[in-house]
């Protein structure tokens, strides 16, 4: 399929990212919705294996059945050009089993992360009838965010499916695959647990548990060949974390997990203190003292002749090779009535045929969370189950409604004898656990406090690099607090009522510039002006009542004076001419001015006095500023 193909009008293909055995993967473009999706196409030859057509359709109708955080959904299915294609959500990221190619064995932390999510995805699968049968982390997509999606149900199977070939019950991957599969056996929702365990395996060892030459032999090295240990690779793994492992791929299915969420159950908890001094499980059916060791131990089960085996056992009463006496047939024929009156007993007590006489019959214990009380009750009814205590409790997840069920004291899918009292725990409404709220607005939080029956008390004050409204700290209630519903609480905050102004160095300023800065935070500006040749006019020459670094609290009408240039002033130059030298450079030098002296020469007939004024620049009445330069002529002799 080329580049830009559009499928159904909506689909518009743009590269191929992968194929498999019987199918082509491609990336698209959603036009409508405007997203990327993956289209997997059935091959044209494919198509033509009923087998392979059939296996397909069921991989579509697996996995739409499935909502689920950790499994790729299912957008759309369809045929294009006489091929069946579904469409996928596309994951952006690499294949677990690439991860752990890249980085061998994971901390034990991260490989648990995972394995919660795998064996929550593959519990969802299984609630809903749903057996994956190659979970592997070939097929386990992991985003850049971490988050894991199973993928390819092309081989799952519903509960009640039928067989598509008598090899059916033996697909799956040879690394992975259950000792019972090889041996024909139909698959269980525990051929996909023990195929968790063996990817949790490699999650910590980096490695599958066994390798060979051909599929043959692995598959029967995990018949015949216990899982190696672990803690023989990494003896920092914890006894509880291997434990799983260990529950997970029993080869005895009597030992091995029942369900996904007992497994998933054990995952949550593994990592627990308390689970730090766990001793290891193992499994023993003889009657030898535990040591200490956790021993999973079967009880010996009596073993009551069933209609058969006392036919048979009445056959193999033969007569002996001398003739009987009257008194030894009596006995023996009395003999033939009992047993045959064992079997009958046995198989009346173990049909159950007659009400009361016979074993306890068991049900498998429905899910009631969710439910509310009544609700609980009817389904229990429904099961022949008894409603026994209620309790009611606050909870802190809020996705639980107040009044449903969300603890029941025997485990969903148990099986519980019939009329047994089951307890429940319903939701009495969620928890308001107060935050650390420093930092935060008190607009932004004054609201939801208020909602929960939170009173809420402010007091203000001004800081120096806080905004108005930012709390400074709280007190009443501290974080972690649990409010029940209903239940009233003070909190006490000190919020900011806005920064101080800090009063900076003005001198040199223009007024027009820093007035209005100062009017705006409440401040009084007084000014007064004088005359300077150092600053220009406008400039702050001076500040008086506040100083650099005051801080102000805005509002309080605190006062400043500036001191303001009018700038330098004009003056007419007055005639010193005739004057002794230095006696004018002494006048003109008192009135503001810079004084040059320069010595000219005498031109003959001139009879002016030595040392006296002979000319002035500028002359005599020229308007100049204070401080301009005057120069005076003078003869020397």
């Amino acid at each position: 399929m080329s580049e830009q193909t559009m499928i159904a009008n909506r689909y518009m293909v743009v590269s191929s990212i992968g194929s498999g055995g019987m199918a082509d993967v491609y990336l698209a473009i959603d036009t409508i919705l405007n997203r990327e999706v993956a289209i997997k196409v059935l091959r044209g030859d494919a198509g033509k294996d009923p087998v392979a057509l059939v296996r397909f359709q069921r991989e579509a109708s697996a996995t739409s059945k499935l909502h689920h955080p950790n499994v790729v959904e299912v957008y759309d299915v369809g045929e294009y050009d006489g091929r069946s294609y579904i469409v996928m959500e596309y994951v952006r990221g690499k294949t677990l089993k690439q991860l752990i190619r890249q980085r061998g064995a994971l901390p034990v932390d991260e490989a648990v992360s995972i394995m919660k999510q795998l064996t929550s995805a593959v519990a969802h699968a299984h609630e809903n009838n749903i057996i994956h049968r190659d979970i592997k982390p070939q097929n386990v997509l992991v985003k850049d965010d971490g988050t894991v999606k199973i993928t390819d149900f092309g081989i799952a199977l519903a509960h009640d499916a039928v067989q598509l070939t008598q090899s059916d019950s033996v697909l799956g991957s040879a690394h992975y695959i259950a000792p019972e599969t090889t041996r024909g056996e139909i698959a269980t929702v525990q051929t996909d647990i023990y195929s968790l365990g063996i990817v949790f395996y490699e999650l910590l060892t980096g490695d599958v548990p066994f390798n060979g030459e051909n599929p043959v032999q692995i598959a029967m090295k995990h018949m015949r060949e216990d899982i190696p240990s672990v803690r023989d690779f990494n003896k920092k793994i914890p006894q509880s974390v291997e434990n799983i492992i260990i529950l997970a791929t029993a080869k005895n299915k009597k030992h091995r997990y029942a369900s996904a969420n007992d497994m998933l159950f054990d995952l949550e908890v593994c990592l627990a203190p308390e689970m730090a001094n766990v001793a290891k499980v193992v499994f023993d059916d003889s009657d030898s003292p535990n040591d200490g060791t956790v021993v999973f131990d079967e009880t010996a089960k009596a073993k009551i002749p069933a209609q058969n085996d006392a036919q048979t056992a009445a056959q193999e009463v033969k007569p002996a090779k001398k003739k009987l006496s009257k008194k030894a047939k009596i006995i023996a024929i009395a003999a033939l009535v009992f047993l045959l009156a064992c079997a009958t007993t046995a198989g009346v007590y173990f049909s159950g045929a007659i009400d009361g006489f016979g074993p306890t019959e068991y049900v498998e214990m429905p899910n009631l969370e969710g439910y509310e009380k009544d609700q609980a009750e009817d389904v229990l009814k429904k099961y022949g189950l008894e409603l026994g205590k209620v309790t009611t409790e606050v909870t802190e997840d809020d996705s639980i409604q107040e009044g449903e069920v969300f603890k029941q004291s025997k485990k969903a899918g148990d099986k519980v004898a019939k009329g047994s009292k089951i307890n429940i725990t319903i939701s009495g409404g969620t928890y308001f656990v107060i935050e650390n709220y420093v930092g935060k607005n008190i607009d932004d939080i004054r609201s939801k406090l208020e909602a929960n029956n939170i009173t809420v008390e402010v007091k203000e004050e001004f800081t120096e690099d806080d905004e108005a409204g930012t709390i400074l700290s709280q007190s009443g209630l501290s974080e972690g607090t649990k409010i029940k519903p209903n239940e009233k609480k003070t909190i006490t905050f000190t919020v900011s009522k806005g920064k101080y102004f800090m009063i900076t160095n003005y001198v040199g300023k223009q007024l027009s510039e820093v007035k209005p800065i100062l009017e705006a935070q409440g401040i009084v500006v007084s000014v007064e002006q004088k005359e300077s040749s150092d600053f220009a006019e406008g400039q702050i020459i001076e500040q008086k009542g506040l100083s650099e670094g005051d801080l102000v609290e805005p509002g309080k009408n605190a006062t400043i004076t500036l001191v303001v240039s009018k700038g330098e002033s004009d003056s007419a130059l007055r005639s010193v001419i005739g004057w002794e030298i230095e006696a004018a450079k002494s006048e003109l030098s008192g009135s503001g001015y810079t004084v040059k002296l320069e010595v000219i020469d005498r031109p003959d007939g001139d009879t002016s006095p030595i040392k006296t004024v002979i000319k002035q620049s500028p002359e005599a009445g020229s308007t100049i500023k204070d401080g301009a330069t005057v120069t005076l002529y003078y003869y020397q002799d």
